[in-house]
């Protein structure tokens, strides 16, 4: 039997829209065996169907078909602490947790870069997958299919703040424009270079200038309320940046020092039904024989 840690993930990073993202130290597990027919079980965030339909099965499948093998029947468990639709890669670890098991069934020959590939055909964007196949910060192409690791400083933290209500990442896809202002598109190719230059010269200081956006957050606050101003409010505490994780509802705030003043101008944005969680910065997909 293997096992497969996958961490939770926080994708744009404010102005590097479907193409930057960070890993979250908190991470599925899912471990999966050969069966007389697929299995599913789940437990965890949210409520998951136990049926073979699953992301982490559709992603072991694809796997094997991508290795020209056709996959076995399979018995997987999986546990998740990772809020489903709330902007944390909660899709991304599921579809990346089944092509590793996958990959592991089949001795390493799809290796990292073919799990990455697998699971950025599936999840139709990279920026999740990048991280939570490698870790860390990542830069992440779909066309081609291409990541690079950012500088990763050490004593970087980040507070998240998760509301109760979800917001389907369809539905925030669905607020955005078509098109979007030239003057818009370059202010954040601006900022969006400034956050692997500003994170290799060690200037956190212009970092929140790095997160600031004009292509999707302006879109999506109307669906989020609260966001905007628990954002600020995070700046204002002493954050290093804050933005809104994925398609949202969570804000993310990286903190050097402060960790506590930032949750607590956080606090409020969760609300009672939500959750404040302070995060390392994660790394990738790991296995552990069971």
């Amino acid at each position: 039997m293997e096992r497969v840690h996958v961490p939770a993930t926080l994708a744009n990073l404010g102005s590097g829209f479907d193409a930057l993202g960070v890993a979250l130290g908190l991470y599925l597990e899912a471990e999966a065996e050969q069966a007389e027919q697929n299995r599913f079980h789940y437990a965890g965030e949210g409520y998951i169907p136990d049926r073979p339909d699953n992301l982490v099965h559709q992603a072991l499948r694809a796997a094997f078909a991508r290795a020209g093998r056709q996959a076995p029947a399979v018995e997987i468990r999986v546990f998740n602490p990772i809020p489903l639709a709330r902007g944390m890669g909660s899709s991304a670890a599921a579809r990346v947790a089944g092509a590793a098991l996958a990959d592991r069934m089949l001795g390493g020959a799809l290796g990292l870069e073919g799990v990455f590939e697998v699971a950025t055909a599936l999840e139709g964007h990279p920026d999740n997958v990048a991280p939570a196949v490698f870790g860390g910060f990542q830069l992440a192409l779909a066309d081609p299919t291409l990541h690079l690791e950012l500088p990763r400083p050490e004593g970087l933290r980040f507070v998240v703040a998760v509301p109760g209500r979800p917001v389907p990442t369809k539905e925030a896809r669905a607020a955005l424009p078509a098109q979007v202002p030239h003057t818009d598109a370059r202010f954040n190719l601006a900022r969006a270079a400034l956050w692997p230059a500003a994170l290799a010269a060690g200037r956190f200081e212009l970092l929140a200038e790095a997160a600031r956006d004009r292509l999707h957050q302006p879109y999506r606050l109307g669906l989020i309320p609260g966001a905007a101003e628990a954002i600020e409010a995070a700046l204002a505490a002493g954050a290093l940046a804050a933005f809104v994780g994925g398609a949202g509802p969570t804000v993310a705030a990286l903190v050097g020092d402060g960790v506590e003043d930032v949750t607590r101008a956080l606090a409020g944005y969760a609300g009672t039904e939500g959750r404040l969680l302070a995060l390392n910065i994660g790394e990738g997909v790991t296995w552990k024989a069971t």
